[in-house]
């Protein structure tokens, strides 16, 4: 640790004040070794050395540390430092400063108080935490925060909110890598993004800074906004991602979107979710489910159109309508939302409960809900073509 008179590693100020008795003693005692004043100043010298060593006190320092190559792991300017007693460390009050990695400032901070280890492996700060990020221009607010070069992180927790040009947050606690450049977020975090406007939850969210993606391994809820209060659509997953700047949302393990419009939901074990060109696809089995109509349908795999309002599902589909319990099983099958119509091909069988019904042939066209079903074949009647895109 370094002050700014310069002294290294520790600043041991006994030491140097029984030196300076010696030295007063060594040149007045030549003089006379009765003088009284020679006594009593040297007295009153090492009587102050030992006071000191309670509590080490300074003004205006300049604290910094460095690795063992001689690059700074931090620098910090308090307007009082105290040591203590073992002068291992040091208390400092309004400390402002920077924090280096690979010699480099990745951080700069200000805070109330603070707490500096004399083997420099650590700076604590408390109080009102402010912390900038040189390289993406991240603000962390908080009460707490925690330096620990030799690991690369930076700890900022207790009421913390963070800002950046793409995302603003709040959490318990924020783990930033300055290497990396990546921010790990936890506890009960809600980070909101400006573009596309979304506001996502989880107990641990990952913002990928350099790549604008946010990563959570565990349970996350994103919820898109046409304006500040109005939710349009939401996703939950048991793991997902958001890409930020491609506009990409995708949730796996247990995912599921609901809709505003069309009023759907879909389940699967993967979801994307394209926010830009308005396409939701799944490569697992996926269920749709219409909230208003007592329409599902259920497929291997398949994707959305949300701009045409229509669901194209290939794969073992089965289409079902619970209240006149009508049910279409099909290869491939169009569902078009806005009329309710479905259109499939291949393998379709359409069967019915009430009057007692079962048709098949391959390709198929109708409403499920009104039971009014037309099969046909490749040659005479209504063909059915060019259903499936």
């Amino acid at each position: 640790m370094i002050n700014k008179f310069g002294g290294k590693t520790k600043l041991n100020i006994k030491r140097l004040l029984l030196i300076l008795v010696a030295s007063i003693l060594v040149g007045l005692g030549a003089c006379s070794k009765e003088n009284q004043t020679a006594k009593k100043l040297a007295q009153d010298t090492a009587d102050t050395a030992k006071n000191l060593d309670a509590n080490l006190t300074f003004k205006n320092v300049i604290l910094e540390q460095a690795d063992d190559k001689g690059r700074l792991w931090w620098k910090v300017k308090a307007n009082q430092a105290e040591y203590s007693k073992d002068q291992k460390n040091a208390q400092i009050y309004n400390p402002d400063g920077e924090l280096f990695q690979d010699g480099k400032v990745v951080y700069k901070i200000k805070a109330t108080t603070g707490e500096v280890q004399q083997d420099g492996e650590k700076i604590l700060l408390r109080g009102d935490i402010i912390a900038t990020a040189i390289q993406d221009g991240a603000v962390l607010k908080g009460k707490e925060l925690e330096w620990r070069p030799k690991e690369d992180k930076l700890i900022v927790r207790n009421n913390l909110t963070g800002t950046h040009a793409k995302l603003e947050a709040k959490a318990t606690e924020a783990h930033v890598f300055s290497r990396a450049r990546r921010m790990e977020l936890f506890g009960q975090v809600v980070a909101v993004a400006k573009d596309p406007p979304l506001q996502m939850r989880g107990e641990h969210l990952i913002w990928e800074m350099a790549k604008e993606i946010v990563i959570s391994n565990k349970p996350i809820q994103i919820d898109r906004y046409k304006d500040a209060n109005n939710i349009t659509d939401r996703a939950l997953g048991k793991t997902g991602q958001v890409d930020l700047k491609a506009k990409i949302a995708t949730l796996k393990d247990n995912a599921q979107i609901t809709l505003l419009e069309p009023p759907v939901q879909a389940f699967s074990n993967s979801l994307v979710w394209n926010l830009n060109g308005k396409k939701l696809v799944s490569d697992t089995p996926v269920q749709v489910i219409h909230r208003q109509q007592p329409m599902t349908v259920r497929g291997n795999k398949g994707w959305m159109d949300l701009e045409k309002k229509v669901f194209y599902l290939t794969g073992n589909v089965i289409g079902t309508e619970s209240k006149r319990q009508s049910k279409m099983t099909a290869d491939r099958m169009n569902w078009l939302l806005s009329t309710q119509e479905v259109a499939a091909e291949g393998n379709v069988i359409y069967q019915q409960a009430y009057p007692p019904l079962n048709l098949n042939g391959p390709k198929a066209f109708g409403k499920l809900q009104n039971q009014t079903i037309v099969i046909t074949g490749d040659t005479g009647g209504s063909v059915i073509t060019n259903i499936i895109p």
